[in-house]
């Protein structure tokens, strides 16, 4: 397994990658789902592969394996034969996606939920398979979403189950549901952790060196992968798009530049020219941008266009215009950003004055801009890009309504899709710096007055996660305050 990944790994970084994906995903399903009876732990090794992939090479290895796995799946779902086995081994491969980390808990509960909800007797037999496999996994990552799953099969099996000749099967659903709802792993036939358990070890070895991060799974719903290419594939990092998004209102598609990279379509001309692109820097950085397969394919040939100083920082400005004029916000642009905030300081810097001239125009953004705005900011700032040592620009003792609208939008989207530890690191790297002291006590008075005012009375679960989170980020940005007191 050492050998293949890291001959995988060279391929990747000597060939086109999504030559890679497609070839590596279509040899990989054809061995996974078309065999009818396919030996568990082949099976499972296969999966691995992938996974180590998709940590050590990128995120977009997994994304595209799973999308095609996903789509397959629904589209055999659709047809399925009660003794199909294509569609078992298709949601073994997502399950044990789950189990090496490529995805989150997310997909497999709306899966499971699609199952439940037709509620066949092959439904059932896939529930039990899912369970199997990875049920006491889900019991630990989210209870609630599987307690709301076992009242809604129970629920199912109450009104439907006399329809079924075989009683036994939804009798046995039901146990095992139970059983995992108590912890109970012995009341599970055939249930054995060991296999996964070494597999994992072996996948901690091959990935200890690799420069992906900690968290790479994908947490993306089913909805989501089947409408990929209408919502485009906002849930990786590594986003790749079929043509330009600012095309396709008279369904136009660009063509591919030439191998030189320097002549482009006439309509991807045409559209640079109406995006007011009107220097040769500014069209080029443009037509790569919209012809680009992904991210990663844009930085490179940016690069490669060999811009120096004033010209360099034209790529900040073009990127940031079009996330902005984007109908919807399109992850692309914030996944591109953070890949050149992390390759040199100077596009942090060149990112920071952008965004502080639009800090001063947010009044005339257009509601689409000000949204899109909101969203590239919050994900640079969750991606550690940039610190919120950009906010510094902005006058807490003078704020006016679209820069209050703004800082709520941002901080909220923050402390709600931010783990508790991660806040700790984005809010504390503004703390005992005093020339950001200002900053510092202007953004605790913004917490306070202007999120938790209002909703000291309700008490969802969505306003208590909001109140730990701020006392959290407010904390974080005294802890070295107090220390230097101390």
């Amino acid at each position: 397994m050492a050998s293949i990944s890291s001959q995988l790994e060279e391929l990747y970084m000597s060939t086109s990658r999504k030559d890679m994906n497609e070839t590596l995903t279509d040899i990989l399903l054809a061995a996974c789902v078309t065999p009818a009876l396919m030996p568990e732990r082949l099976l499972m090794e296969h999966i691995l592969l992938v996974s180590v992939l998709h940590h050590s090479v990128g995120l977009e290895v997994g994304a595209h394996f799973l999308e095609t796995v996903v789509r397959q799946f629904d589209k055999t779902y659709s047809q399925l034969d009660a003794t199909d086995k294509e569609c078992d081994n298709l949601v073994s491969i997502i399950a044990y996606l789950y189990n090496f980390h490529v995805v989150h808990a997310l997909l497999v509960f709306d899966i499971l939920k699609k199952l439940v909800t037709r509620f066949s007797a092959k439904d059932v037999e896939l529930v039990l398979l899912v369970l199997k496999n990875v049920g006491f996994a889900l019991r630990k990552d989210d209870p609630l979403a599987l307690k709301e799953l076992i009242s809604e099969a129970q629920r199912k099996a109450n009104a439907e189950g006399e329809h079924f000749q075989d009683q036994t099967r939804i009798r046995f659903m039901l146990e095992t549901m139970l059983a995992l709802k108590n912890n109970d792993m012995r009341k599970i036939p055939g249930y054995d952790p060991e296999p996964v358990e070494k597999l994992r070890k072996l996948q901690r070895t091959l990935i200890h060196s690799s420069a992906g991060g900690s968290d790479m799974k994908l947490r993306v719903s089913l909805d989501s992968l089947l409408e990929a290419e209408c919502v485009g594939r906002w849930w990786i990092v590594g986003s790749s798009w079929s043509g330009a998004p600012m095309i396709d209102d008279h369904g136009n598609k660009t063509t591919t530049p030439s191998t030189k990279g320097e002549q482009y379509s006439s309509k991807m001309l045409e559209l640079a020219h109406k995006q007011r692109m009107n220097t040769d820097i500014r069209r080029n950085i443009f037509c790569v941008l919209m012809s680009s397969e992904d991210y990663l394919d844009a930085f490179e040939k940016l690069l490669r266009l060999g811009l120096k100083d004033q010209q360099e920082r034209e790529i900040v400005h073009v990127l940031m215009d079009c996330c902005l004029q984007e109908k919807m916000f399109n992850r692309f642009y914030a996944v591109l950003a953070e890949k050149f905030c992390s390759h040199d300081r100077r596009f942090q810097m060149t990112f920071q004055f952008s965004l502080w001239d639009k800090f001063k125009d947010l009044a005339n953004l257009s509601s689409r801009s000000f949204s899109n705005l909101v969203q590239l900011v919050t994900h640079l700032l969750h991606r550690k890009c940039l610190s919120l040592s950009i906010l510094k620009a902005i006058e807490f003792g003078e704020l006016d309504k679209p820069k209050v609208k703004f800082l709520k939008q941002v901080l909220s989207k923050l402390l709600k899709e931010t783990e508790p530890e991660d806040l700790v690191n984005i809010f504390g790297r503004i703390s005992g710096i005093p020339k950001l002291g200002m900053l510092r006590e202007g953004l605790k008075l913004f917490i306070s007055h202007f999120l938790l005012r209002n909703i000291q009375t309700e008490q969802t679960e969505q306003v208590k996660v909001l109140k730990d989170r701020a006392e959290v980020a407010t904390k974080a940005m005294e802890a070295r305050d107090a220390k230097i007191k101390l």
